[in-house]
């Protein structure tokens, strides 16, 4: 175990630098791991993302953010299809179950977790990180301004193949229009009661105020643009903006309070921590991306939520 270096950006495998942090040290974690449609098999690192989004570039798809060759693409479904995909669910949920337990470990006790994915798949994270110690407090909505329709358009199907009867199926399409994305709350189990665990720790509990005097839902609306500066060699940025929301939300201002990303990424979650005056610390497995967060950091200038 090593001493734990605020403000820093570790290089590496999430798993194996947390833990060599000591135990009880993070305030909260605040994260965007790989989805389960993009684990399918492959070693997911920028190689992987270049190759996968390269294959879709001058496609006409209109989906091209998410690398192809993953579980969205089509097949012939089947007894092995379904055993494939449930087989890829169970090996997901093991590794999530992996940095779960060493993300567990160094939280403290109150400690919130936020963590990012499908709508698909965020019951595989939450048993997993449940399966770790940790308790299920929400799964908040994360509304995005718009959503693309995935999966089969039947009446085009049926077009292509010249059916008679292919406009008695206008309308009819293998899935809904998906405009948002869950967001995992779960917490590190308290110390008896919110108040003694918040004495102790310093989290705990929610900032659920807003700035116009309603009280939060758990519906996140409204964060989603991005500005120019936000534009990164990265597929999966989430907007600085819902981050700071998230933050100012699950964890009290203390300088004892470090917030963890252990899939670091472009390094929103380390920026937005900065930018609003919290010690943060980050893991990235990519080296790639490793100056990328770095650049990023350097241009923040601290300033209050907004």
């Amino acid at each position: 175990m090593t001493e734990l270096i605020r403000n820093k950006v570790y290089s590496g495998d999430c798993i194996e630098v947390m833990q060599s942090f000591p135990r009880n040290s993070i305030a909260c974690c605040i994260t965007d791991p790989p989805y389960n449609y993009e684990f399918i098999g492959h070693k997911w690192d920028d190689d992987e993302v270049k190759r996968r989004t390269e294959r879709i570039k001058d496609s006409k798809t209109m989906v091209k953010n998410i690398p192809y060759g993953s579980g969205l693409a089509g097949g012939v479904r089947n007894k092995r299809w379904y055993a494939k995909n449930r087989n890829n669910d169970l090996e997901y949920m093991a590794w999530c179950e992996k940095w779960g337990k060493a993300l567990f470990d160094v939280c403290k006790a109150g400690s919130p977790v936020a963590v990012f994915n499908s709508n698909r798949s965020i019951a595989h994270v939450q048993i997993a990180l449940e399966n770790c110690g940790f308790y299920t407090r929400d799964i908040l909505v994360y509304r995005r301004h718009s959503g693309i329709p995935k999966g089969l358009n039947l009446q085009g199907k049926l077009e292509k193949l010249n059916h008679p009867d292919s406009k008695k199926w206008e309308g009819w399409h293998s899935a809904f229009r998906n405009e948002w994305e869950a967001v995992l709350i779960v917490q590190k189990p308290l110390l008896n009661n919110y108040w003694e665990t918040l004495q102790e720790t310093g989290v705990g509990v929610f900032k659920t105020a807003n700035r116009d005097g309603s009280f939060q839902s758990n519906i996140l609306e409204n964060l989603h643009s991005k500005g120019k500066e936000e534009k990164f060699d990265h597929c999966t940025v989430k907007p600085l903006g819902l981050i700071k929301k998230l933050i100012d939300t699950l964890v009290p201002l203390s300088d004892d309070n470090i917030i963890l990303d252990p899939f670091a990424g472009s390094g929103t979650t380390l920026v937005a921590a900065k930018d609003l005056g919290f010690n943060y610390v980050g893991v990235e497995i990519e080296e790639n991306y490793i100056p990328i967060i770095e650049n990023r950091l350097k241009n923040v200038h601290l300033s209050l939520f907004s």
